[in-house]
């Protein structure tokens, strides 16, 4: 089990991400958008569940627009397509499972 914070990464087009805990079961990781970024639609075989810690973003789960706002989630099922964007920017928790090896 690795409990180590690791650094944050700059992801490139406003978005910064930080490995907060993991194992191979779980991962829970911190995403920075600034205002305007986007998180461009993709799938991945994880169960997600994201949070979000701080301002207000547009999620398209499954091809259904959602706004979430501070304080709240969402879950995203294993091979469906999400992305998001954000008019104000913010902070998200995500947690996969199981982890996300493709982060490390």
């Amino acid at each position: 089990m690795n409990t180590q914070v690791r650094e944050i990464e700059d992801l490139g087009e406003g978005i910064k991400r930080q490995i907060l805990a993991y194992n191979k079961d779980i991962m829970a990781v911190k995403v920075w958008f600034d205002k305007g970024a986007i998180g461009y639609a993709h799938k991945h075989h994880h169960t997600q569940i994201t949070y979000v810690e701080e301002g207000e973003f547009i999620f398209t789960i499954a091809g259904k627009e959602r706004i979430l706002k501070s304080g709240d989630s969402c879950i995203i099922p294993p091979n469906v397509e999400h992305g998001t964007t954000t008019t104000t920017g913010g902070l998200l928790i995500d947690t996969f499972s199981p982890m996300r090896e493709d982060f490390l």
